[in-house]
């Protein structure tokens, strides 16, 4: 029998218990959609570290080659939330209805190294070694409406030149075709461009900040769905997101959590990332590639209102669709 005391005692210690829970009572298990690029750590970074298992996600990831498969996979509810680039596919999914942007990702900063445009060797020879020679020249881009669609458009609208896209449906095979010289030009980010350009395949021409300072490179989103009406499982998502991305930044882009910090975080990133290359070659690829992940998932509005305006104007995404209809403001925006 325990006396009123121990009973006293006990109830409060279940209560604290109790209290400490995530704010979703039990495990929910999500699919989160990624590429193995280092710009999606803050996602691997949550995940290795218990971030999401702290706020109640059991989470799988869903690897992709491309930012429009990912979106209809978001859509489709195969994956709950996702971390790419705006599309076209995404912007017209979230005009059905489908899709809506919560976050902020990865964006380019003025100081932190950032995306590279590039050139294959027989282009760079032949005497492409400026953004202001590529008119009539190839750009790769994964498909039209792509993230690489956009920042080739820019690019060229302010060299006034007129480039030839060449759809190549995967990241892959566009890193094949400029290395191979099937295409002239492209634009990729650091971890990538960095060791093509290294290892002479291909050359650094440019940097797309240059071009589209500010740009809000990637995006978080998810169903509209899940915006509306699933709010405490995606402000729990975005939480743990944000712890992620808190860590990777302190780690290899501000470098203030020291050298001892960032070898964890390089060998952490590694497990997705290069995972064909033995760490020791993939560690300075990993390195050079940190770029800045938006704190709190904080959402540049601005430049998702840029991107919107130049699928607009290419007729890629219809004339009606307002920034509302593509991002929910209720979460994080600046």
């Amino acid at each position: 029998m325990y006396n009123r005391k121990t009973i006293q005692t006990i109830g409060a210690t279940l209560l604290t218990l109790l209290m400490a829970k995530p704010v979703l009572a039990e495990d929910s298990a999500i699919n989160v959609g990624a590429l193995r690029f280092t710009s999606h750590a803050a996602s691997f970074v949550a995940f290795e570290r218990g971030y999401f298992k702290e706020e109640g996600l059991d989470v799988t990831f869903k690897f992709f080659q491309a930012a429009q498969p990912m979106a209809v996979a978001v859509a489709s509810k195969d994956v709950d939330y996702a971390v790419t680039a705006i599309s076209g596919g995404l912007i017209s999914l979230a005009e059905k209805g489908a899709a809506k942007v919560i976050g902020g990702a990865l964006m380019e900063e003025e100081g932190i190294d950032g995306q590279k445009i590039i050139v294959s060797d027989a282009a760079f020879k032949a005497g492409l070694t400026s953004p202001a020679q590529l008119d009539g020249k190839s750009w790769g881009i994964t498909q039209a409406g792509s993230s690489f669609h956009y920042m080739g458009a820019k690019i060229a609208g302010k060299e006034g030149a007129s480039l030839s896209y060449k759809p190549l449906q995967k990241t892959g095979a566009v890193i094949g075709a400029i290395k191979s010289g099937q295409i002239d030009s492209w634009s990729i980010v650091p971890h990538i461009a960095k060791p093509l350009s290294k290892g002479g395949a291909v050359h650094i021409i440019g940097d797309v900040a240059d071009y589209i300072p500010d740009y809000q490179v990637t995006v978080v989103f998810t169903s509209a769905d899940n915006a509306a009406n699933e709010r405490k499982k995606s402000e729990a998502f975005l939480r743990a997101f944000s712890r992620g991305a808190d860590d990777f930044n302190a780690a290899l882009v501000d470098k203030t959590a020291g050298e001892e910090a960032a070898e964890e975080m390089v060998k952490l990133v590694h497990k997705y990332v290069y995972t064909d290359r033995p760490y020791e070659k993939a560690a300075p690829s990993i390195r050079n590639g940190a770029m800045r992940i938006s704190k709190n998932a904080a959402l540049n509005i601005d430049s998702v209102q840029d991107q919107l305006s130049w699928f607009q104007s290419e007729d890629l995404v219809k004339d009606s669709i307002t920034i509302e209809t593509l991002v929910d403001s209720s979460y994080s925006v600046q």
